[in-house]
C-alpha cells in the first residue's frame, strides 16, 4: 500500500532568507574579484592611452638650419 504524501510535506527544501542571502552574497563576490582583476590586468598591460601600440618614434635628428 502505498502512503499519501502532502504536496507541502513533498518539498526538497525550504525556501528562505538564508539561501538567497547567500546567492547575492556569492554574486557580489564575483563581482568584486570580476573588477579586481580587471584593474590588475589594465595595470599590468603595459601600454599607455598616448601610445597604445606600445611602440615609440625614433628621435628626431639634430641638423643644423641655416640662418
Amino acid at each position: 500500500m502505498e502512503k499519501t504524501i502532502p504536496t507541502d510535506k513533498a518539498r526538497q527544501g525550504r525556501r528562505g532568507v538564508k539561501v538567497l542571502a547567500v546567492l547575492v552574497a556569492s554574486l557580489l563576490l564575483a563581482f568584486v574579484v570580476w573588477a579586481a582583476v580587471g584593474i590588475w590586468g589594465e595595470t599590468i598591460d603595459g601600454s599607455t592611452a598616448d601610445n597604445p601600440g606600445g611602440v615609440t618614434a625614433p628621435a628626431p635628428k639634430n641638423t643644423p638650419t641655416s640662418g
